[in-house]
């Protein structure tokens, strides 16, 4: 979910999110024929329908942006995590968010019944704006886990947090740089958070949210650097394995099971290991042993990046991936 503290004025929007993902399907049907998309990646599927925009040419805006995002997903593994899964885009005026001035100010992703992302877009958000806001992507990556119930909620948020940055520098809707850096902010926002609870104490209070999701990041990016200097491997590739073999759109699977099943899958402790010492802990993780990694150094307020071969190429393996994306069609 978009971390937001404020209540969108949408009448029809709240009453869907509280609703089984089966009514959208009512409402898709009922859509004008060009308002409905089906992309395919291999035998994977997003169906994507944008309700209640009476203009053709926006529709197709609307379609033609989501496609984009879309493509960027296919950059972890070359198709969709789930077999099958819906996307709902709504329009909303800009006095509706109050303060929000987002392009996307609010998304969410349900598993009632099916899967569904929700995404509510601002009725006057340009395409150039929309192509720049990162919600939609982020609401996609929760697709790539199960639903892990409140105490999962900081490894959900931090993995949508994490390729959200990482999945658009690979699709180049962000230089490998900016998406550096818009993950440091992030990092940064959550080490001010300064209550001293544990973490999966503000995880099921839904509190300290940018703690919540940006240590969750810190967790996943922290695995990935394991991975793939140590494993030959990726977050990516376990991923791939754990959707080819485990992952369904509906159904809740407790953290610690997830957790389990990725080291099965990638034959390590490194999620585990991270997990136990994450879960509890009272403070931001420290990602100092992760940037000298990366070759990444802090110059007052900007980052510098070593190109050393061994940093560089394991920097650049992050941000380029291992998999040619399948087209979206």
């Amino acid at each position: 979910m978009r971390p937001t503290s404020k209540t969108l004025l949408i009448a029809g929007g709240l009453i869907f999110a509280t609703a089984s993902a089966g009514s959208a399907a009512q409402a898709a049907s009922e859509a004008a024929p060009d308002a409905e998309r089906t992309l395919r990646a291999g035998e994977s599927a997003l169906q994507v329908s944008v309700i209640g925009v009476d203009d053709a040419r926006r529709r197709a805006q609307l379609q033609d942006w989501l496609a984009e995002v879309a493509q960027a997903q296919l950059t972890a593994f070359g198709r969709y995590p789930l077999h099958s899964a819906r996307v709902r885009i709504e329009q909303v005026a800009r006095e509706a968010a109050r303060d929000d001035e987002s392009p996307v100010p609010w998304g969410q992703t349900l598993r009632r019944g099916d899967t569904a992302v929700l995404l509510f877009v601002r009725d006057d958000a340009t395409p150039a704006e929309l192509r720049a806001d990162w919600t939609a992507i982020h609401e996609l990556s929760h697709l790539f886990h199960p639903y892990m119930g409140r105490d999962g909620r900081w490894l959900s948020e931090g993995l949508a947090s994490y390729y959200q940055n990482v999945l658009r520098a690979r699709a180049g809707l962000l230089t490998p740089e900016r998406a550096w850096e818009l993950l440091d902010a992030g990092f940064g926002r959550g080490r001010r958070e300064s209550s001293g609870a544990p973490l999966v104490e503000l995880s099921r209070t839904h509190e300290g949210t940018m703690r919540v999701y940006w240590a969750g990041a810190a967790f996943w990016l922290q695995a990935d650097v394991a991975l793939r200097r140590d494993h030959a491997t990726s977050l990516d590739a376990v991923l791939a394995k754990h959707s080819d073999c485990c992952l369904s759109g509906t159904g809740e699977m407790p953290p610690a099971k997830f957790i389990a099943e990725l080291d099965r899958l990638s034959g390590t402790k490194v999620f585990s290991s991270n997990y136990a010492r994450l879960v509890q802990s009272r403070a931001f993780p420290s990602l100092d042993a992760v940037y000298r990694e990366l070759g990444i150094t802090r110059r007052g307020d900007a980052l510098a990046f070593d190109d050393g071969a061994e940093s560089a190429a394991l920097r650049r393996s992050i941000m380029r991936g291992a998999a040619e994306p399948a087209p979206a069609r």
